[in-house]
């Protein structure tokens, strides 16, 4: 798969570092006054950006959110809206959430945006939608694509094991969202575009080569994950959707989120939750066999036989320090049990909790999951 061909198709430079730092990024934004939005967690970061920034002569000034960890809601989106007034560009120092604020606000401000990514813990750098929290709901919204993903190596090899736990787990939920698809196509006649499913399904292979790499510890392994993480953003770009990277393991993750901000709690990393998610969907999928007959099930059944085993996420999600059951999380019994009858409305998407769940095959299923997962 070449990263640089599929980068500069959608006009993103994924620019490594090097002796003299971004070059490109620095050539492209000369003349500019930028904005380097930071928490107060990657604030600390913030001075190896702003050395290279400086030395380049390109006007920027530094704003922190201030929090740990902010969550992508209206509060912080009109809070990061607000400072970049007056900035032609907003240059992300962080992941997920802050990643997610930048392209948004860009977005709205009609402004470019790119990320110094500081963790490879979710697929969302080169996407072009952004997950917000609108009212304590979980949403989607469409976005702009960054303009530059900015990689140091060096960083992104020092994030805590569990963020890199977080990065595999959203990569290897692909191998159920693009078998909610396929089967989707079956049941209800959504069409799947091939060229973003065949990519999504490079991205998983690049993120099993990866995995002796990350367990060890090597930064070629963190490299391989990047170069996943960045294929599966393209291949939603392509769709025009979340379609080829989000299935049931995501709609789970979504529900729980929402739960934790209702209780006021922390909310866990994204991909350690749709980690969890997936095995409950390779659990569902391994097992689906089992369950009373279905028009359409004999196609079904073949596309579930393709997939790895829940065991095998679980164990490469503890390999890496992930959480491998909800107990392990901060979250009550019964929540978890609701989710599993209620996460398939978060989206108009059917995927295999759909099925279970208008089929009525998760009254049996539930207790189950909950034995092994809980």
């Amino acid at each position: 798969m070449d990263i640089a061909a599929l980068s500069g198709r959608f006009g993103v430079n994924a620019e490594q570092k090097n002796e003299a730092g971004f070059p490109v990024f620095c050539k492209n934004n000369a003349g500019r006054r930028l904005l380097i939005v930071t928490d107060e967690t990657t604030r600390s970061i913030a001075p190896s950006v702003t050395r290279w920034l400086t030395g380049a002569g390109i006007a920027h000034t530094v704003f922190t959110v201030p929090e740990r960890e902010p969550v992508a809601d209206e509060r912080t989106i009109a809070l990061v809206c607000r400072a970049a007034q007056g900035y032609d560009y907003l240059l992300a120092v962080g992941a997920g959430t802050l990643n997610d604020v930048c392209k948004y606000a860009g977005f709205l401000l009609h402004k470019p945006s790119g990320v110094f990514a500081t963790a490879p813990s979710m697929d969302g750098f080169s996407s072009g939608v952004t997950p917000l929290i609108e009212n304590g709901f979980k949403i989607t919204r469409p976005a702009q694509v960054a303009a530059d993903v900015l990689m140091d190596f060096d960083v992104l090899s020092r994030a805590p094991r569990i963020m890199i736990g977080a990065g595999v787990g959203d990569i290897l939920a692909k191998y159920c969202c693009l078998t909610d698809w396929r089967i989707s196509s079956f049941l209800t006649g959504e069409a799947v575009n091939e060229e973003a499913a065949s990519l999504m399904y490079g991205a998983v292979r690049a993120c099993d080569d990866s995995l002796p790499a990350l367990q060890a510890g090597a930064a070629s392994g963190v490299e391989k994950l990047m170069d996943a993480l960045l294929i599966s953003g393209y291949a939603m770009v392509i769709a025009g959707n979340s379609r080829p990277a989000s299935g049931a393991e995501h709609h789970m993750s979504h529900y729980l989120e929402m739960d934790f901000l209702r209780r006021g709690k922390r909310i866990p990393l994204h991909g350690v939750k749709v980690g969890l998610g997936t095995v409950v969907s390779l659990y569902l999928y391994q097992t689906l066999s089992a369950r009373p007959a279905f028009e359409g099930c004999e196609r079904v059944y073949a596309e579930a036989e393709k997939l790895p085993p829940p065991e095998y996420v679980q164990g490469i999600l503890q390999s890496l320090g992930c959480p491998t059951r909800f107990s392990q999380l901060d979250i009550p019994r019964d929540t978890v049990y609701r989710m599993l009858f209620e996460a398939y409305k978060i989206r108009d998407r059917f995927t295999v909790l759909t099925l279970y769940c208008t089929k009525g095959f998760m009254d049996a299923a539930a207790d189950e999951i909950m034995e092994r997962y809980f």
